[in-house]
């Protein structure tokens, strides 16, 4: 038993978390919430994740940031990704389901969410939608979010 306490205190995140890998994901996410708003000394139902693109792959991070964690492995259907802009934009020819670049995700309080040009983008665990909903990502776009809605986007884990 001894043994297994060290090994849980001497984890440490790795720089760049694959989603898809864990059985609970939602159950991650959740645990970067928490850790801030006890870092904080907030309330947990004050407190949202911030999604922000970058545009590096998984290869280019050495360490996990300070606060939150870089998310890798997410797929994205009925759209692509501009990494020059940072935007949702329309489907490219002959890309299905293409792979996001590395997300940046962090806890937040509610009131200093970012509400404009932004999609509520759902995010599955399958193709299969519905019981497979894992997570709700603001993704920046300059269309409306209607367009992206009828369009059905969405972050998959796997396809």
């Amino acid at each position: 038993m001894k043994e297994l306490e060290t090994w849980v205190g001497d984890f440490q995140v790795p720089p760049s978390v694959w989603l898809a890998g864990f059985f609970n994901p939602q159950s991650f996410l959740t645990a970067i919430m928490q850790s801030t708003a006890r870092k904080c000394e907030l309330p947990l139902d004050q407190m949202c994740l911030q999604c922000d693109v970058t545009k590096k792959n998984k290869e280019d991070f050495t360490s996990p940031p300070r606060e939150g964690a870089y998310v890798h492995g997410l797929f994205l259907e009925g759209a692509s990704w501009d990494t020059d802009n940072s935007i949702l934009i329309d489907s490219r020819l002959k890309e299905l389901h293409p792979l996001m670049p590395v997300i940046f995700i962090k806890a937040i309080t509610v009131d200093k969410a970012e509400s404009r040009n932004l999609y509520e983008c759902p995010m599955y665990k399958t193709r299969e939608r519905g019981p497979h909903y894992v997570w709700t990502f603001s993704l920046k776009t300059k269309e409306k979010p209607a367009k992206w809605i009828l369009a059905g986007v969405a972050l998959l884990l796997q396809v």
